[in-house]
């Protein structure tokens, strides 16, 4: 199908259910395992289109890598490894894919192309560049744009200040000083993600973790691991909100990770009066796990300020939808970065006025009036084919009782294959246009 209806209906949504495996672990799990020594295993693999990138990329680099039914299997080649040849590489969609794959291409001497489609084109590329390229790396981007052209050879560590939030940006140095002569230090404004870390603990290197970012030393190499996967928070945030806005849901939502880096949705929806519960809570492959049972009610309006986006950052646009709904006027501040992702999320956030909520956006942030009783009118959203702005109008269109049809539905499989299906079987009502 390209495109749905979604529609509010007499059902609650009622159940328990999984969401695919974490991407952001999955992405950094594939690439320390591409440069580990022996097998790391990668499960339940996710399998949509960013993860699948990030495998592709590390088979077309010459990577041993097999995948059968939910798992992973790759044969590391070690931290001496590098491609035979000069060799182009499609990330697809996935930034993640370029970002990092660059800070592990940094350390080997062949001429290696990063490119990806149309809006991967259009994301900023300088960031990253720059740290490697004071490191010793020969990073060429397109104007500051993909495609990169990624070659290197003997680096050298740095002490990096990232100018903006970013846990890709950080990822990508940490992951070209396992290459590089000395201890690199990353230090970063605010807390981001901090996977990356986490696995390389996990697979026997180090990382000394400081109140403002992570260090590592160069030349140690890694174990090849087993490396099972949390169900994403970031594709879970999105069935929290529409069991949170129709009336009597209860879910249950099982196995999902809450890494603190990760559960700043959650600790914003609290706030608003969420009712959000964790049960089972343990740590599995260094990240903890846990159970998470929503149940809907009423929510009042919040601020969301700079401090809080790199937690939630996301999650925002289903935040927005949140706040649609709950009393009162919501405010988020500091969230710039949401122009540069798969779309201008901020714009595409505007068409919820059409749909009869009070929105205005700025430069980096948003005002939403909210209202608890609120329906929205039967209207048409463009996703910019963005697998995060879909699936949060698709949450709007439950309280949609004309229907609220979205342009792309198949863009969702970038992260959340099976999406549309897991809200039929919950109780929402959706239908091919």
């Amino acid at each position: 199908m390209t495109g749905v209806r979604i529609r509010s209906g007499r059902k609650a949504l009622v159940g328990r259910c999984r969401v695919p495996g974490d991407k952001s672990i999955a992405h950094r799990a594939l690439l320390l395992g591409a440069l580990a020594e022996g097998t790391t295993l990668v499960h339940p693999f996710p399998g949509g289109a960013d993860v699948r990138a990030t495998l592709e990329a590390i088979r077309t680099l010459g990577v041993e890598a097999t995948w059968e039914q939910e798992v992973v299997r790759v044969r590391g080649a070690g931290l001496s490894w590098a491609p035979p040849r000069p060799v182009r590489i499609d990330c697809a969609n996935s930034g993640t894919t370029m970002r990092l794959g660059a800070g592990v291409l940094a350390g080997q001497p062949q001429p290696v192309t990063l490119d990806g489609d149309a809006s991967l084109r259009r994301r900023p590329m300088e960031r990253v560049a720059v740290p490697l390229r004071a490191m010793g790396a020969r990073v060429e981007t397109a104007s500051g744009y993909p495609p990169l052209q990624v070659a290197g050879g003997r680096l050298r560590a740095v002490d990096w200040t990232l100018s903006v939030a970013s846990a890709q940006v950080k990822s990508a140095v940490l992951l070209a000083g396992l290459r590089a002569e000395g201890t690199t230090r990353v230090r970063e404004p605010l807390p981001t993600r901090d996977h990356t870390e986490r696995l390389l603990a996990w697979m026997g290197v180090p990382v000394t973790r400081h109140a403002d970012g992570a260090a590592l030393s160069g030349g140690q190499g890694l174990h090849g691991a087993d490396i099972p996967l949390p169900g994403d928070p970031s594709s879970a945030a999105f069935l929290v909100v529409a069991a949170l806005l129709v009336p009597g849901s209860t879910l249950v939502l099982q196995d999902i990770g809450l890494n603190p880096t990760r559960t700043g949705a959650l600790a914003i929806l609290t706030r608003m009066g969420a009712s959000i519960r964790v049960e089972n809570a343990r740590e599995v492959a260094g990240e903890p796990w846990g159970d998470i049972e929503v149940r809907a009610g009423a929510l009042s309006a919040t601020a969301i300020g700079a401090a809080e986006v790199p937690a939630a950052i996301d999650e925002l646009p289903v935040l927005t939808v949140a706040a649609a709904f709950a009393d009162g006027e919501t405010r988020i501040s500091g969230a710039a970065e949401l122009r540069v992702k798969e779309s201008d999320r901020l714009a595409g956030l505007e068409q919820l006025r059409g749909l009869g909520v009070p929105i205005e956006t700025s430069g980096d942030g948003l005002v939403i009036g909210g209202c608890r009783d609120r329906m929205l009118s039967p209207g048409r959203v463009w996703t910019g084919g963005d697998h995060r702005m879909a699936m949060a109008f698709a949450v709007a269109g439950l309280r949609t009782p004309g229907g609220l049809e979205l342009d792309d539905a198949q863009c969702v499989d970038v992260s959340f294959p099976g999406f549309f299906r897991l809200l039929e079987e919950l109780g929402a009502v959706v239908e091919p246009v």
